[in-house]
């Protein structure tokens, strides 16, 4: 039997307008409501996936591009995870949740307290996704930071969390009611900080947890990876999905964990898959096949896309000649425009997005266009060959779009081992960490 993996669910839109833009809007359901969210995620629990991580950004962007981020709703609204996850764990008993948190955004001591306050009314089922969005700042008067120093940042921010939830210490905590001793006193740290980007005190009041919250990652750069290797349980990958590939990033991740002193148990690296699973082979041919002639409602949509992501308005370009130099500001990473233009930069727009629009199958590895057991056949030779740990899927939270997705992909993972059947017992680090 093939060697189980761990699955999650990335939702890739945050806690704004689902479907937005789709059929799937028909439902009629209120994305500012939990029930939305909450029938989704009890759906990927009884599916077995181990996490659901949850996309946020602080901030609509740049001015100068407002209507564009918002006028498909590529860009926002978004409201707050953090504040939507009590409501999915009160929907469901062991899926993991992970809200997006920006480090250094929200004060340490405070980020502290509402974290562990959410691990213990969630039994430990709390992750954080910690991501260095330096474009927020100017909304709560902060300095922007280069791509680096917001790193820094971050270290600090959450190796500050971590000594708070241990401020009690293993013995702060007595809870003994025969003579009503609640808490040493002795015991707790009361520290104070004073470091190059904050200053707190303490001890946490809040009561400790048995272990941390757990940490997830996603930045691909060589310090992102370092930050990852150094402090998160999860990294949230972002990469070709080859073997070859797959196994290459989990080295470089794993090195960084080695360089830290932790080692390659301590952590999970999943990938981020998008699938779209059809019914047959022929089906699937007849998809990549339509997708090698888009038409010019298919570029315009690849361009809103591409716009929103990048903050730059992509409309406005010329798509028969090369995107001019210097089209992209300070704001958007290089990671983006990489993304875009690839290896072949001089390359006329229209061609970049033919590209970004054409799809392949997923059975001769040129895309993410299958059946069921196409992508089964894929995700065993990624925890064979490259020893994967996992999948995180991505998608709109919405039930229409978690059916059309896993709906024929999860009986057929778990028929063949790679798909937990149940969980056992504790929180999200548990069901991380069980395999």
């Amino acid at each position: 039997m093939a060697r189980p993996q761990h699955f999650g669910y990335f939702f890739s839109r945050g806690f704004g307008p689902q479907a937005w833009g789709r059929s799937d809007w028909d439902w009629g359901h209120d994305w500012t409501k939990p029930d939305l969210y909450q029938q989704s995620v009890r759906t990927l629990e009884q599916a077995g996936m181990d996490l659901v991580i949850a996309e946020d950004a602080i901030s609509l962007g740049n001015p100068s591009t407002l209507d564009l981020r918002i006028r498909q709703a590529y860009g926002g609204p978004k409201h707050d995870p953090l504040l939507l996850a009590p409501y999915l764990f009160a929907a469901t008993s062991h899926i993991g949740i992970a809200p997006t948190v920006n480090a250094g955004f929200t004060p340490p001591y405070l980020a502290a307290r509402q974290f562990a306050t959410l691990a213990h009314l969630s039994s430990e089922r709390l992750g954080i996704n910690v991501v260095t969005d330096v474009g927020s700042a100017r909304h709560a008067g902060l300095p922007p930071l280069p791509h680096d120093q917001a790193y820094d940042r971050a270290e600090e921010w959450l190796t500050l969390l971590r000594r708070l939830w241990h401020s009690w210490g293993p013995d702060g905590h007595v809870g003994d009611p025969s003579d009503w001793h609640f808490a040493d006193g002795d015991e707790l740290d009361a520290f104070h900080h004073e470091g190059a980007y904050f200053t707190a005190d303490g001890p946490l009041n809040a009561l400790p947890l048995d272990s941390d919250p757990v940490v997830v990652s996603p930045g691909g750069s060589g310090r992102g990876l370092a930050f990852a290797g150094t402090h998160s349980d999860v990294q949230l990958a972002l990469a070709p999905l080859s073997a070859a590939a797959v196994s290459d990033y989990r080295d470089r991740v794993i090195s960084a964990a080695q360089a830290a002193g932790r080692t390659a148990a301590d952590l999970r690296i999943l990938f981020v898959l998008k699938p779209e699973i059809v019914s047959s082979p022929d089906e699937a041919d007849r998809i990549v096949e339509a997708s090698r002639h888009p038409s010019d409602d298919d570029l315009r949509t690849a361009a809103i896309a591409w716009s929103s992501d990048s903050e730059t308005d992509l409309l406005a370009l010329d798509l028969d000649a090369p995107v001019p130099d210097r089209t992209f500001g300070d704001h958007v990473s290089a990671g983006t425009i990489r993304g875009l233009l690839g290896d072949t930069p001089d390359a006329p727009l229209r061609t970049l997005l033919e590209r970004k629009a054409r799809k392949g199958r997923v059975s001769s590895r040129e895309g993410f266009v299958g059946t069921a057991d196409e992508f089964a056949d894929f995700i065993e030779e990624l925890g064979s060959d490259a020893d994967n740990d996992g999948i995180i899927f991505s998608g709109d939270l919405h039930p229409a779009q978690i059916h059309r997705m896993l709906g024929d992909l999860v009986p057929v993972l778990r028929r063949r081992g790679l798909l937990r059947r149940e969980y056992g017992a504790g929180g999200i680090r548990a069901n991380l960490f069980d395999f």
